[in-house]
């Protein structure tokens, strides 16, 4: 499935579903249409927000100052922005970030 995704002169923005005090963080699919994100951080605090932010800049090798949360600050469901990274490169390092290097299970 797609990803829901939307590219500007200035960056991408894109879906997630965050899901926090996982076993570890990684990049576990997605589902319809958004980023499944597992992060060891507890949502309380705003402490999963920051470890988003800061997991999603590492695995795209950007600057945690190129991303921000645009929406869901309380909840699950979230859409993040990376300013100076194109459409292409965010699909790029998305299946290679994805488990099995993107492909679909057959």
């Amino acid at each position: 499935m797609p990803l829901n995704l939307k590219a500007d002169s200035e960056g991408v923005r894109f879906a997630a579903l965050v899901r926090p005090r996982s076993s570890r963080n990684h990049i576990a699919g997605v589902q319809d249409g958004a980023l499944k994100i597992h992060l060891t951080a507890p949502p309380v605090d705003g402490a999963a927000n920051k470890a988003c932010i800061k997991f999603v800049a590492q695995a795209f090798g950007v600057r945690p100052s190129q991303v921000s949360l645009v929406s869901g600050l309380t909840g699950r469901n979230k859409t993040l922005r990376i300013e100076g990274l194109s459409a292409r490169e965010f699909t790029e390092k998305v299946a290679a970030l994805l488990p099995g290097g993107g492909k679909e299970p057959a």
